[in-house]
């Protein structure tokens, strides 16, 4: 463990000397994390990719990668796509990455079963903005608008997120 990982506490994530409040999965955390059951999986993820939406935000780090109308993640654990970023039109199902509400305006991608993906064992794990403070996610992390973005300048591809 490194200054530069994102660890998760009970207070919250701490990375580089700071503990920033977060929510996690509405299933807690869980080992044996599945499709559907709404926990963050415990174990040392490492930080792939970042997404944000251009017409919302600033570009923030020069590897980050917009958002387009059409994007989307796949969830469908019976299709050769899951777990996977996808382009509209998709008939399997899927999330739309670009949202009316800001919650992925700014998304950090972790490598949560991927890229090869074990079919039913969860898709995406993002570190995202939340809905509110103390209101669970679906699995992610999530973290206020602010915090979110102050992480995001400051992490790396060596990054890892560290789930306890």
């Amino acid at each position: 463990m490194t200054p530069a990982d994102l660890v998760l506490t009970p207070k919250g994530v701490r990375f580089l000397g700071k503990t920033y409040p977060c929510t996690i999965g509405k299933g807690g955390i869980k080992t044996d994390k599945r499709e559907g059951d709404g926990a963050t999986p415990r174990g040392i993820h490492r930080i792939v990719g970042m997404l944000y939406r251009p017409d919302r935000i600033a570009k923030p780090t020069d590897w980050a990668k917009p958002i387009g109308p059409a994007d989307l993640w796949s969830d469908d654990a019976t299709h050769e796509d899951y777990n996977m970023m996808v382009r509209a039109p998709y008939p399997h199902s899927h999330e739309a990455l670009r949202r009316s509400d800001p919650l992925y305006d700014l998304v950090i991608l972790t490598d949560w079963n991927w890229p090869y993906a074990v079919k039913g064992r969860g898709s995406a794990i993002f570190i995202h903005q939340y809905r509110r403070a103390g209101y669970p996610t679906e699995g992610c992390i999530a973290f206020r608008r602010d915090h979110l973005h102050e992480i995001a300048r400051r992490i790396r591809y060596q990054t890892r997120l560290i789930v306890g």
